[in-house]
């Protein structure tokens, strides 16, 4: 029982940041896979070299859903408040981070010959990559060249888009000299 605790603390930790295995990937149960992908995901922390979304633009986006559900117009974070900038920065880096997977797990899918399960290798090597996590379900061994290609271009989007979009976005902020009507659509 010990072994098996200290394995799933190690895996959690290590989906996160450095990418080490001490259990066979591909022989995880599904739920577990999944699990691993929330994990590679979020990444590590903004100062850190892991990849991934980062923890801090998890946060900020948890802060809004919790204030969203409370009913309050501002999210806030350990008594400090986030600017409406902050909240669409990072919701702009986690929707772009969920786009480049959707789209790297078709490429993906498209390459890979028919096998049982495919999906699920597909959207976790595309996670990995993305979270620049080094994991892998056996499926990159078996990839084409244009499979390869995109695990590739993956992980460089997923190591250096991230940082380099919230910073463009910090710093592209620009004011309009009017406001438009609002509308209310509605959501849900």
């Amino acid at each position: 029982m010990g072994d098996k605790l200290l394995d799933g603390f190690f895996t959690a930790a290590s989906s996160r940041t450095a990418g080490f295995n001490t259990i066979d990937t591909g022989a995880m149960e599904p739920v577990t896979l999944l699990g691993i992908c929330v994990l590679m995901f979020i990444g590590g922390g903004s100062a850190g070299t892991a990849g991934g979304i980062k923890v801090t633009t998890f946060a900020v986006l948890g802060a809004a859903i919790l204030a969203e559900i409370r009913g309050r117009a501002d999210s806030d974070i350990m008594g400090r408040g986030l600017s409406a900038a902050t909240l669409r920065q990072a919701l702009t880096v986690a929707l772009l981070g969920v786009g480049l997977v959707m789209a790297g797990t078709s490429v993906l899918l498209a390459v890979t010959e028919e096998r049982t399960g495919a999906f699920l290798a597909a959207l976790f090597e595309a996670v990995s990559a993305f979270g620049t996590a080094g994991l892998t379900t056996g499926l990159t061994r078996d990839l084409p060249a244009a499979g390869q290609l995109t695990v590739i271009v993956m992980m460089f989007v997923g190591r250096v888009g991230p940082i380099t979009l919230a910073s463009a976005l910090a710093l592209r902020e620009r004011s309009r000299r009017y406001t438009l009507p609002e509308e209310r659509p509605i959501i849900g």
